[in-house]
């Protein structure tokens, strides 16, 4: 009896197959455990509307945006942390499923999901209800910032504070983590894309310039800093001149790009703020000793730490690799899922 219950066992591992998927409202990644981060596209589909088909998700659809005539629709299905286009979220997890399967696309896997803390029961039951229609055995949604925590190394399960601060594409999430819970926590829907619209828009009324979505994140990636320079870096923008209407060309500088991003920081400094002031004493000495970590694509923004530092008095630390925190905790969770279930909070 004892054999053909091991024997059982080991059938079952070999033949279920385990995803993590980081939801991410800019980029999606999928983690399997053993393997690591496997797949990394844009959170983005394209459809037909005449043929009532899909042209490409990720990285090939999001070069469509922008550039698409009027028989072709870009959809960005997640928006500020969540499913805004039920279908396409529903079409992108299929897609993830079905490459990381590969030749065992027959089986059904079990897949985490990150979810924002502050999620609504609504918008977790259509997460959990994509992930089951796009062929997943079981779904289970877990707190981003528990996840980010995991992947970034910080132990969760000891009986101090610590405090982790996930700034994604479209929310903040901002928590303070003890014995494997969250004690208090702000999810705030201003992030990497609120970022990317300050750009535009500083441009647009102080060069009179329109600049798209992708141009806005490639000037925040190449010369984006949080706090002033003393050498400023310079970069050449290309744009329609919003009073010739014809293309323009124009030369920017990081400082200014300081000032275009100012305010939309300052919403997440003031969000670190409040966690901060709600957090019990005891926990607060643990953070005050320890520091913070930031995680998420937001940590890679030039200074971001130190603006934080300066601004809270607490010590401010980027992550290792601070894209996958969220992912790589997906698979932790994975391989230790009986482990780990008091922090998740819907299974189906």
């Amino acid at each position: 009896m004892l054999l053909s219950r091991e024997l059982k066992n080991n059938l079952f591992n070999v033949f279920t197959r385990k995803i993590g998927i980081d939801l991410g409202t800019c980029n999606s990644l999928v983690f399997v455990p053993g393997k690591g981060v496997v797949m990394e596209e844009p959170s983005v589909v394209a459809v037909s509307i005449v043929e009532n088909r899909i042209l490409a998700v990720g990285l090939e659809a999001k070069d469509m945006i922008g550039r698409t005539p009027e028989t072709i629709k870009v959809y960005c299905p997640i928006r500020d942390g969540v499913i805004a286009e039920y279908k396409m979220t529903e079409v992108m997890i299929r897609r993830f499923i079905k490459k990381t399967l590969g030749y065992f696309k027959f089986l059904k896997p079990e897949i985490v999901v990150g979810v924002p803390a502050g999620i609504t029961s609504t918008e977790r039951r259509a997460v959990i209800e994509a992930g089951t229609l796009a062929g997943a055995r079981a779904v289970y949604l877990t707190k981003e910032p528990v996840l980010a925590a995991i992947g970034a190394g910080i132990p969760i399960n000891s009986c101090s504070g610590n405090m982790i601060v996930d700034i994604g594409g479209g929310t903040s999430e901002v928590a303070v983590i003890s014995l494997g819970g969250v004690v208090t926590f702000e999810s705030l829907r201003v992030a990497g894309d609120k970022i990317d619209i300050a750009i535009a828009d500083y441009i647009k009324k102080k060069y009179k310039l329109a600049v798209g979505s992708q141009t806005a994140e490639e000037i925040k990636k190449k010369i984006g800093t949080a706090i002033p320079e003393k050498e400023e870096e310079k970069m050449e923008v290309r744009g329609r001149d919003l009073i010739t209407g014809l293309p323009k060309n124009i030369t920017v500088g990081s400082n200014e790009i300081v000032e275009a991003m100012a305010e939309t920081l300052e919403e997440i400094i003031k969000t670190i703020r409040q966690v901060l002031r709600d957090t019990p004493p005891e926990l607060s000495a643990d953070i005050i000793d320890k520091g913070m970590v930031v995680s998420g694509g937001g940590a890679l923004l030039k200074g971001i730490d130190v603006l934080i530092s300066q601004n809270t008095g607490v010590p401010c630390f980027i992550a290792d690799n601070p894209l996958v925190c969220v992912a790589k905790g997906t698979g932790m969770v994975l391989e230790n899922i009986d482990y780990y279930k008091r922090s998740i909070m819907i299974k189906k």
